[in-house]
């Protein structure tokens, strides 16, 4: 969810009809106009982007709006398009890092709501869920309703949206396991379209909207299968550890949900009370003599087998043994529970996040000859 959003002052806002003339820079209207036609729709000028992200960092947007439908999204993005304007599609705020500059075009936030089951039956249950629906309430309806494929997915932050845009996961889990289709409005061809599984070409924390097509597709919706079944064994290395300790035998999909709650809490920070993004930094994936090469110098050096000759590093590890877990860098903390962490101790500015991050990057590329990438998305 937004972090700190707050209701705009009077000069800060402007209720639309048919146009508006507004000048940003000095809060003052001017003849520029932005043509929305007869939708009603309230516009916000000059926000701190930084209440509205879970980093509390950057600075504002130009423009700022809600779409509650996808007819909503569609009316924006004409107008937008006609008076030139670019468009950021916000959900949680949970994932994304602001620029010091801000954005100069129109921030959407994403309240499109909806939770529909569209099939049922003795094995399965297909659910049409809105983008604006908040994950983690996605996730707990789901498993009261004693539904598993998305319950190691539980206490994520940000909307469901989201989720295929980086091909969210946790624990195991993530979106691509379990979704069918999802609907949207192509920005290219003036058109809403359904995207198959296929066609988002998932990969690791990637698909389609953030690699190949960025900005294109706006998600209005996803469809995802669930299954009746219990969840099954094997499960993520840490969940099973904190099952095993627990005395968990019996595999459902609450206690899943409940114990990979209690694992974030423990290794995430609340966003609410120590700025984050969650994990800054992806995990690794390297090729078999970049593993060779590790081991030689860090024998217990931890390293996955993924297949097509590529290894998963963890990129806590690397971090952790670089020497950097819980240093302060340009007011940017390195969490000292979880070393893929970066909490906002006393930045002040996105610079100093982007040094921190540099230096971060450069300190374990230097040791371990290994490049490790940023996750959350920029504005």
């Amino acid at each position: 969810m937004p972090v700190g959003s707050r209701t705009p002052r009077a000069d800060q806002r402007s209720h639309v009809k048919s146009a508006v003339g507004i000048n940003v820079s000095d809060g003052r209207r001017q003849k520029q106009k932005i043509s929305y036609n007869d939708c009603d729709m309230e516009i916000h000028t000059n926000i701190p982007l930084k209440n509205y992200t879970t980093m509390k960092l950057g600075g504002n947007a130009r423009f700022m709006t809600e779409a509650r439908t996808p007819d909503d999204i569609q009316k924006i993005y004409k107008n937008a398009k006609s008076q030139k304007l670019s468009i950021f599609i916000l959900g949680g705020g949970s994932n994304v890092i602001v620029k010091d500059e801000g954005f100069s075009g129109i921030v959407i936030r994403m309240r499109i709501p909806g939770f529909e089951v569209i099939s049922d039956d003795i094995n399965n249950t297909i659910i049409k869920i809105g983008a604006g629906e908040i994950w983690d309430s996605v996730a707990k309806r789901t498993v009261d309703m004693g539904l598993s494929g998305i319950e190691a997915m539980s206490n994520i932050p940000g909307t469901t949206g989201a989720t295929p845009v980086q091909n969210v996961g946790a624990f195991g889990q993530e979106i691509a396991d379990s979704l069918q289709s999802l609907e949207a409005y192509d920005s290219e061809t003036d058109t809403f379209v359904t995207l198959q599984r296929d066609d988002c070409k998932f990969a690791y924390r990637d698909s389609i909207f953030r690699n190949e097509s960025p900005g294109r597709y706006v998600i209005t919706s996803i469809t995802i299968k669930l299954s009746k079944n219990l969840p099954q064994p094997p499960f993520y290395d840490s969940l099973q550890e904190y099952l095993d300790k627990h005395g968990i035998k019996i595999y459902t999909v609450d206690a899943i949900r409940n114990a990979v709650i209690d694992i974030r809490k423990d290794r995430l920070p609340d966003p609410k009370i120590m700025p984050n993004t969650g994990s800054f930094f992806k995990n690794t994936f390297v090729e078999k003599w970049q593993v060779d090469d590790l081991k030689n110098n860090y024998h217990d050096a931890p390293s996955f087998e993924l297949g097509d000759g590529l290894y998963k590093i963890p990129t806590g590890w690397l971090i952790e043994n670089a020497g950097l877990k819980g240093s302060l860098l340009h007011g940017i903390r390195v969490y000292d529970k979880n070393a893929l962490v970066l909490v906002n101790e006393s930045a002040k500015s996105y610079s100093d996040l982007a040094a921190a991050r540099d230096e971060i990057i450069g300190h374990v590329r230097d040791k371990f000859r290994i490049q490790i990438q940023q996750e959350p998305l920029e504005i």
